[in-house]
């Protein structure tokens, strides 16, 4: 396993955009490592002993949340666990306020989750001496779900470059498909993105990625098909007739799976909406579903941006 001799160039990590193509290496191989401490009988390594980890949560999450405290308590941090339900944010507290008071028990990194794009970037500029890592904000990016995303393509194909991947879904709300078409391309990965024209930004086109507007053209000959949730919660209304009619036309069925490389394997970022863009038979398939896969390597990704940032501070 790397060490975090060369740490990363930053003492956060607010975006995937940012990264260099060797810290993204870098991240990929000490996960690696960090994944079989998972598989040990005594899941835990003293690397972050002593190091004060909060994590604050503006947003609801489960598996990023979660993932999150159980690599810090693997790495033998301590960690404290704070939401805006029942906090003084409920009370009118604005996000500096809050992080500042935090910063005062001297914590040596912080997990933000936030409704808000550029949050992270806010507190890592007024924060100088803590670490933030970017646990999603708003639809602006989610650094570790693409990190993890790459890590699962990467152990199961053996490689990044070359492979074809379809993004299918709410493009225009997803700050997952953002962090992802940022280290796909990097890494030199084929990308294609897939949804109806009302969930197609107009810009996209400029990342370098293929757009297409039916599943079936998506799918055909991808090696990777990921499959995005249709985030009502940001759209205020639908951005087409019905669930129904979008899972006809773009909710992805054995059929439709019948168009891709046999040995496509199939992912999400959950959480899912079965029978509406996935079918639960597809998202189940024992051979081909990596989205447990994908769960389980969340820690070890997260173990290792963990890790690397908290040998930050020492490295000239």
């Amino acid at each position: 396993m790397r060490t975090a001799t060369s740490a990363l160039k930053s003492k956060d990590l607010l975006g995937i955009e940012a990264l260099l193509p060797d810290e993204i290496e870098l991240i990929l191989d000490t996960a690696e490592g960090f994944k079989e401490v998972s598989e040990r009988p005594v899941k835990k390594v003293p690397a972050l002993r002593g190091q004060l980890v909060i994590n604050l949560f503006m947003e609801a999450s489960t598996r990023t949340r979660v993932s999150f405290e159980i690599a810090e308590k693997r790495l033998s941090a301590d960690t404290l666990n704070f939401t805006a339900s029942g906090s003084s944010v409920e009370k009118g507290e604005t996000l500096i306020d809050t992080a500042e008071n935090l910063v005062a028990m001297h914590p040596d990194m912080i997990v933000i989750r936030a409704k808000h794009p550029g949050a992270p970037k806010m507190l890592a500029d007024r924060l100088p001496n803590v670490s933030i890592i970017n646990a999603g904000d708003g639809s602006h990016e989610h650094p570790t779900q693409a990190l993890l995303d790459a890590f699962t393509i990467r152990e199961r194909l053996g490689r990044l470059a070359g492979v074809n991947v379809s993004i299918i879904g709410d493009i225009a709300h997803s700050r997952v498909v953002r962090s992802n078409i940022h280290l796909l391309t990097k890494m030199k990965a084929n990308v294609t993105v897939a949804a109806p024209p009302t969930l197609i930004p107009c810009e996209i086109g400029k990342m370098g990625v293929r757009v297409v507007n039916t599943l079936d053209e998506a799918v055909e000959g991808a090696d990777v098909i990921m499959m995005l949730r249709i985030q009502l919660e940001r759209q205020g209304k639908l951005s087409f007739p019905s669930l129904r009619e979008y899972y006809n036309t773009f909710g992805l069925t054995p059929e439709r799976l019948a168009r891709a490389s046999s040995d496509a394997i199939i992912m999400h970022p959950g959480p899912m909406n079965r029978g509406v863009e996935i079918a639960s038979d597809v998202a189940d398939d024992p051979k081909r579903s990596v989205i447990l896969e994908q769960v389980t390597n969340g820690v070890a990704v997260r173990m290792a941006v963990l890790y690397l940032l908290g040998g930050a501070h020492n490295v000239e």
